[in-house]
């Protein structure tokens, strides 16, 4: 990608014709709502859980070395 020389603050902003109109500070664009996914089983969070402790596990092994 061919970067445009610094030759100072970038030109203003225009609006586009037919362009849709422009946001107010501070607004978002809205996006439709995700659905939940399915519950956590005890199976996985026991496997995050064991995750978790040889994680620390090996940061407090390696700190003590």
């Amino acid at each position: 990608m061919d970067e445009r020389p610094h030759t100072g603050p970038l030109p203003p902003a225009h609006p586009v014709a037919d362009g849709p109109p422009p946001l107010a500070d501070g607004d978002t664009i809205p996006q439709p709502t995700v659905p939940p996914g399915p519950a956590l089983t005890r199976r996985q969070y026991l496997i995050g859980w064991l995750c978790v402790a040889l994680v620390v596990a090996a940061a407090v092994i390696g700190m003590l070395r």
